[in-house]
């Protein structure tokens, strides 16, 4: 199998959608000769923050000269950035020939994309011989595939309001099934402020004797350590991955120079990343719901003090995508809207009338392309690219930050929702 053969396998399974649960995904792997069985866990949930935790705690790992395996998503270009050992993104070549073998294996189960790649990941990791694999749920928490395997620690870094269609419409009802990766016994680390939220995570953590570790104010206000990843909430992820850290210490040593090594050179494209070319400043940041657009808000205010970038937005329709709008447009001197590469894009010209819509008097045009608008902007000084993470990815690609998406492996980010 080519690796353009197995992107096409990949892209076939869409076809099955999100089917929540975990029996699936227990079959593929038990058919796999249940890798994870083989293999160690810290298991990352989250409403934001979980992909920059998850870095972190990677680099953390990496620096003791473990060999660390990092599964997140969605990627940003390649489909290869969601298996990492080491940092090194899974090769074509292995990733064809790894999909080639569980594809027969898998033959009349009917996986999701996120199911196939989840075992594929476990695979991956225990052929490799990692030492320790950084676990990140994709949706969720209690139906996720990644929920298969019972880790060392499990991680809430918050919970806020996103994907309502399938998570439920209160922050209680996220935090419950966020909570459903909590595994009897297994100590729990935790950020949730929200009182309802925090309840829901402290009744399931006593409901299975599982040790509950809160990462308050006092511990994040006494973060002593200088991050590459920017803005206050990076450092709310930060205490949460050394406080992880410190926990297991007792089954994973680390020192406290190895701890601040990994943490301070820790980074995770697509975060409030900044490139400067010559007398242009972009930055790159995937706010993709209401909480991560008040992160932004908060970093750009303290990094760039009183000046207004050029906002170039696009944003998906089942997102929160009118609240995101209201709090983007103060932040900008000018707008242009463009259209994310998915089905579920918020039109340019619709977005456009939002942005008027708010009454901010910011001037805003509405672009056909990503391409049409980064022209738009090639003088400006400073420019914001921001909206869905695909957005972020498709810009980077176009930057020449990453490789180009020859096979249009970015439309491997995409799902819908399940009807109710």
């Amino acid at each position: 199998m080519t690796i353009d053969e197995a992107l096409s396998y990949l892209r076939s399974l869409q076809l099955f959608g999100f089917k929540p649960g975990l029996e699936s995904t227990r079959r593929l792997a038990a058919l796999a000769g249940d890798p994870q069985r083989r293999l160690r866990f810290i298991h990352v949930a989250g409403t934001n923050g979980k992909g920059s935790t998850c870095a972190l705690l990677e680099s953390v790992y990496r620096a003791t000269g473990l060999k660390v395996g990092l599964f997140t998503s969605p990627h940003l270009v390649r489909f290869g950035e969601r298996i990492q050992v080491n940092r090194c993104p899974i090769s074509d070549d292995t990733l064809a020939r790894r999909v080639a073998e569980l594809k027969n294996l898998a033959a009349g189960l009917e996986p999701t994309l996120f199911e196939f790649a989840t075992v594929l990941a476990l695979q991956h990791f225990a052929e490799e011989q990692v030492d320790l694999v950084i676990w990140e749920t994709g949706l969720g928490g209690r139906w996720d595939a990644t929920n298969i395997v019972d880790p060392l620690a499990s991680v809430i870094t918050n919970i806020s309001l996103d994907h309502q269609a399938v998570l439920g419409n209160t922050l209680a009802a996220i935090a419950s099934e966020k909570a459903g990766i909590i595994k009897p016994g297994i100590p729990v680390v935790t950020a949730v402020e929200d009182p309802d939220a925090r309840a829901v995570i402290e009744f399931r953590a006593r409901e299975l004797d599982s040790p509950l570790i809160q990462v308050g104010t006092a511990d994040i206000a006494a973060f002593p350590f200088e991050l590459q990843l920017t803005g206050d909430h990076q450092k709310v992820n930060a205490a949460v991955a050394a406080t992880t850290v410190r926990l297991l210490r007792y089954c994973i040593p680390v020192n406290d120079t190895q701890l601040q090594q990994g943490l301070e050179t820790a980074n995770w494209p697509g975060r409030f990343q900044t490139v400067v070319r010559g007398p242009q400043t972009l930055v790159l940041d995937g706010a993709h719901n209401p909480a991560g657009v008040a992160a932004l808000a908060s970093t750009l205010a303290r990094q760039f003090l009183d000046r207004r970038p050029v906002l170039i937005v696009g944003l998906l329709s089942d997102k929160d995508w009118r609240s995101m709008v209201r709090q983007l447009v103060p932040l900008a001197s000018r707008i242009i809207t463009a259209p994310v590469s998915s089905e579920r894009t918020v039109g340019p010209e619709e977005l456009r009338a939002a942005c008027v819509a708010t009454g901010k008097g910011r001037p805003v045009r509405a672009a056909g392309s990503l391409t049409e608008a980064l022209k738009w902007t090639a003088t400006d000084s400073l420019v914001l690219i921001t909206g869905s993470l695909y957005f972020v990815g498709e810009a980077m690609e176009q930057l020449g930050l990453e490789a180009s998406d020859t096979a249009g492996e970015r439309a491997l980010n995409h799902w819908s929702p399940p009807t109710r």
